[in-house]
């Protein structure tokens, strides 16, 4: 059984997101965590701020969670035709640590998700482009979801089973 970790870029209706996609994967028999970026509140990355250690967090267990997982989900609203600052900031401060980044992200297999107003075609677009940069292979099918469109279970179990493989 596979372990996931599911990523949310913010609080509210992608968090719930979040959740439904673990209690899909935790029937299925597999584990599930999931980390909230938001909550995390990370200063803002800097070169400044990241050359000084009093001033740079600890990302040593967010690193640790997800070179565990063997799958991560990443749910994130679209902002302005990507992804939110939560995001973005995070892997800036996590790719700091660069040998641990590359075994983090290297193969590591990845599914996207959104609740977005504006429908998140641009958000799954964005995201897409950046976990491949970094490595990481992204599995085709996404799951786009909004105040006019539910997530579609079908969709969700589909993209546990892809990334259980």
């Amino acid at each position: 059984m596979a372990n996931f970790l599911m990523i949310t870029a913010t609080s509210g209706t992608n968090l719930e997101l979040a959740e439904r996609f673990a209690a899909v994967a935790r029937d299925k028999g597999h584990t599930a965590e999931i980390v909230d970026l938001a909550e995390m509140d990370l200063p803002m990355f800097t070169i400044a701020r990241s050359s000084d250690s009093e001033q740079s967090p600890d990302v040593s267990d967010l690193t640790e969670q997800m070179i565990d997982a063997d799958a991560w989900i990443v749910l994130a609203p679209e902002y302005n035709g990507s992804f939110p600052p939560t995001l973005n900031n995070a892997i800036a401060w996590l790719s700091r640590d660069w040998q641990n980044f590359r075994k983090m992200c290297t193969g590591k297999p990845v599914g996207l998700a959104t609740h977005s107003g504006g429908g998140g075609a641009h958000v799954i677009m964005a995201m897409r482009s950046m976990f491949s940069f970094i490595g990481a292979d992204v599995i085709g099918r996404a799951l786009t979801s909004g105040r006019n469109k539910e997530a579609n279970p079908e969709t969700m179990d589909a993209m546990v089973e892809n990334l259980a493989r």
